[in-house]
């Protein structure tokens, strides 16, 4: 079965830090581009960031550039969403997705979120 299991989230001081996993179970995401998103309650998803087949990293929100960044380790197969600096409106529950070809193009799947709370 083809999953996205993500981890990482938890409860974080503004101005602190948290890493974000995103484990794929039954194929290889050496490859892939993936997506990262974040939802509130009530509000529309929001794109955050799409790291690339390449590693190239495309901000789909000028909010987290300079402060969340991507990356990827293939022997875990697993893809990191890095996030510093974090602002009370970072607050969601964050999820990754896999594209079916580019950083524009729709998604294939996602997995089931990890709350990040960021606290003042």
């Amino acid at each position: 079965q083809l999953q996205l299991v993500e981890s990482g989230g938890g409860l974080v001081q503004a101005g602190g830090s948290l890493r974000l996993s995103c484990k794929a179970f039954g194929f290889s995401l050496e490859n892939d581009v993936i997506g990262w998103f974040r939802q509130v309650p009530g509000k529309e998803r929001e794109g955050v960031l799409c790291i690339s087949s390449n590693n190239d990293i495309t901000y789909y929100t000028d909010s987290v550039k300079g402060r969340f960044t991507s990356s990827r380790d293939v022997a875990k197969n697993t893809v990191y969403l890095q996030m510093n600096s974090l602002k009370r409106e970072d607050t969601a529950v964050y999820y990754c997705a896999l594209h079916t070809s580019t950083c524009r193009s729709s998604l294939a799947f996602r997995g089931q979120g990890t709350q990040v709370t960021v606290s003042s």
